[in-house]
């Protein structure tokens, strides 16, 4: 029977999802077919100390030493294949900036932005139409994610960010509404609707059951949809990823625009790619032991 180690936990700042989510995937692997348990990382070197039994590694960790392609790098060094994608495309989207240049290179449209690394650049920037959003470039959970109005509460937004990162996101923003779409083997899912209370899809938004956003499958009308399918392909091809991610879209009067990438989606109960695949007539036991089939199968480069 084939061991498995779910890691969960790590250094970001999204612990605490991460932790639901590898409590979430461990509940619900096929014990018939796997023997699975817990891996929680408290540090980097954790990795190597306590992944040396298991025969395989579903990565349950979130942000940065989790979704920047360190950690995938050192389970490949030690032979353990994981879910997910390779180093070179979790590096890849992992930084918002990057990512955005990439894609809009393929024609991908994306709302316009800026990176700055200290407060004093601000000033440097040519006039800024606010409101914009302002975020850790390498981040996910909307932490340290704020829609700003004016220039001081720009001010406080960075400085806030800082605390998460050394390079900041700021973002043209565009009102519309928010949809993902989820990938499994280069494979779309059903589209994933979010309407949030607040102005946008926040930490809180994300997480808490009372005061979350109302999350729903859709079918979008043609072209719309297939327009959004089609770019989600793009993005999905332009980062070279694999095994499974969730792309996130914002739809401005029919058009649609990129938002990012997750090349490890949360796995929480509230997830939203949980839910694109459970309403096709499945369960969550399903999904998860289809990204270890895919993950599997895959050949790393």
């Amino acid at each position: 029977m084939k061991r498995i180690g779910v890691l969960m936990g790590g250094i970001s700042a999204e612990r605490e999802v991460s932790l639901s989510s590898g409590k979430t995937i461990l509940e619900y692997i096929d014990k018939t077919k796997y023997e699975a348990s817990a891996i929680i990382i408290n540090k980097p070197e954790d990795v190597f100390k306590l992944c040396q039994n298991i025969d395989f590694a579903f990565i349950g960790l979130h942000g940065k030493f989790g979704e920047d392609g360190r950690v995938q790098t050192i389970l490949e060094a030690m032979n353990i294949p994981y879910t997910g994608c390779s180093p070179l495309g979790s590096t890849l989207a992992m930084d918002k900036d990057l990512t955005k240049k990439l894609v809009r290179a393929a024609g991908v449209r994306t709302a316009n932005w800026k990176i700055v690394h200290n407060i004093n650049e601000i000033d440097g920037l040519k006039e800024i139409n606010y409101p914009v959003f302002v975020k850790p470039n390498s981040g996910g959970s909307s932490v340290a994610t704020n829609l700003v109005k004016n220039k001081e509460e720009l001010i406080n937004a960075v400085n806030l960010a800082l605390k998460y990162d050394d390079e900041i996101m700021i973002e043209e923003y565009i009102q519309g509404d928010e949809i993902t779409i989820p990938i499994i083997d280069g494979e779309t899912y059903p589209v994933v609707a979010i309407e949030p209370q607040g102005e946008f899809f926040c930490y809180e938004a994300k997480y808490d059951q009372e005061k979350g956003a109302r999350e729903y499958v859709i079918k979008l009308e043609e072209p719309l949809n297939q327009e959004v399918i089609d770019m989600a392909m793009m993005v999905w091809k332009s980062l070279k990823l694999n095994a499974y991610a969730r792309v996130d879209l914002i739809v401005k009067n029919n058009i649609p625009y990129f938002l990012e990438v997750n090349t490890l989606p949360g796995m929480t109960p509230t997830s939203l790619m949980p839910k694109s695949y459970i309403s096709m007539g499945y369960h969550y036991q399903d999904l998860v032991t289809k990204i270890i089939d895919v993950s599997l199968n895959l050949k790393r480069r």
